[in-house]
Parts: C-alpha cells; structure tokens; sequence
C-alpha cells in the first residue's frame, strides 16, 4: 500500500498514486466506523500507536508521513497547530473527507477548492515542521523516500528522479523570483503550481483503509 504522492515529471517512473479510491459518503460511515473501531480497540479515540497494527502501513516508506497527517490538527481543520495526541471518529471522517472523489454534480468553483484542499493536504505532509514551507532539499527528500518504495526502480535511479524533481522545483518556485527576492522554501502557492496539470482529484485515495478491507475484517 504505498502513498506516492509525486508531481508529474515522476509520471512513467511510478505511479503518482497506488492507492485505492474511498468516497466517504453516507452508505460507507457504517464500514469507517467498524474500522475506526477495529483501529481504536473498541475506544472512542485513535492513538499513533494504534496504527502500528495496519499490515499495508509497514513497509510504507513514507508511514510515519502518512500516520502524522492523521493527528496533524491543519488537516482536522482546527484553527490550532501542532499534533493532536488523538483523534476520534468526528476526526477520522474529516482526515477521510480529503480523499473524496470527485462528485458529478461540482462546478467550477467546488471542483477548485476540493482539489485546493487535497494539495494542501499533501503540502501539510511535505510540511512536517509546520512553518508554511518546504526547502527544496526537503521536497527532494521526500520524493526519494516514496520512490524508495517502488521495488522496480534502482536506488541510483530513484535518486536521480529526486534530483530531477528538485531541480524543477527550484525552476519554478526560485526562477520566477524578481533578483532583490530572497528564497525562503516552497510555498503553497509554488506547491500549487507545481502540481498544475496533474489530476489529482482522482488519484489521491487510501488503500489501507478501503472497504473492501473492510469488509473482508467482519
């Protein structure tokens, strides 16, 4: 079950996603809430550690990514930041809402904001010290290690895909920049621009908590 979240000059290296859409709409609360409880041991609330027992997270080269965006209160929408020591099912549909498909009947503007609201989801996990920026090294970092869970691309290659990214990170966000302008790290509005193009409302989804898992535990 990897999370590879990468923008699109990774497109034919690795997938940009490998997980598994889940709309939370009202006909699956029922199957989240029977996970949620499987997560929380029957508690009202979800720790980290409780994510220890999800097989698909294990080998997740970016798990501790993933499991920190769930208690992330940017992400829970609060106005707060920081970590949450634990979330309980109000907080589990709204980390899940992010993952929502498309709906048919969106216009222009829903379809904006919806996808506004995954990428900076997306930004909050390359955003791990919570400053509003990501040094281009970090961003590099972070596509090496999703790449390193792809069992068919060489280390040497996964490294110069990272390189790679990082370099047209920098030719977007640090070449548009007037010459008195002092580069302080990608922004979310850089974040958008490098993900321009790249249809992420449809492939962005969660394979370890999918219903068919679900299903398969009761």
């Amino acid at each position: 079950g990897q999370a590879q979240m990468v923008p699109r000059h990774l497109r034919g290296s690795a997938p940009v996603t490998s997980l598994l859409s889940l709309a939370v709409t009202s006909e699956q609360i029922e199957h989240l809430h029977r996970r949620f409880k499987q997560l929380s041991q029957d508690q009202l609330t979800i720790r980290k550690e409780n994510f220890d027992s999800i097989p698909d997270l294990e080998f997740n080269p970016i798990r501790g990514k993933i499991v920190h965006a769930f208690f992330d209160k940017r992400n829970l929408r609060q106005e707060s930041d920081g970590l949450a020591d634990e979330i309980n099912f109000e907080d589990f549909l709204t980390i899940m809402s992010y993952f929502r498909p498309i709906e048919m009947n969106m216009d222009e503007e829903q379809l904006d904001r919806f996808r506004k609201e995954k990428l900076k989801f997306l930004f909050h996990m390359y955003d791990s010290d919570h400053d509003g920026k990501i040094t281009l090294q970090e961003y590099r970092n972070v596509v090496e290690e999703l790449l390193s869970g792809n069992p068919h691309l060489e280390k040497e290659s996964a490294r110069s895909i990272a390189d790679g990214a990082m370099m047209e990170a920098a030719s977007i966000c640090v070449g548009q920049m007037g010459p008195d302008q002092v580069y302080e790290g990608i922004t979310f509005e850089d974040f958008l621009k490098m993900w321009q193009g790249i249809d992420i409302e449809t492939k962005m989804h969660v394979r370890f908590l999918n219903v068919d898992t679900i299903a398969h535990c009761y």
